[in-house]
């Protein structure tokens, strides 16, 4: 049966593997973060930004991506 003393040191292992092991992109995110910004760029083809302010949120949308 586990205790106490054993599960605590074997949780904060799990939550420290869980977090550097979503830190590097891998070849299929980066080939989706480039669809997603070909599919901005059509859309933007399509229908411009009609004012500035939907300029200025279209270019905070990319700034944060």
């Amino acid at each position: 049966m586990l205790n106490l003393k054993s599960l605590i040191p074997m949780t904060l292992v799990a939550l420290t593997l869980g977090t550097f092991t979503g830190c590097e992109k891998g070849p299929a995110e980066k080939a989706g973060a480039s669809i997603d910004k070909g599919v901005d760029n059509i859309k933007d083809a399509v229908n411009p930004p009609s004012g500035p302010g939907e300029k200025a949120g279209r270019a905070i949308d990319r700034a944060t991506k």
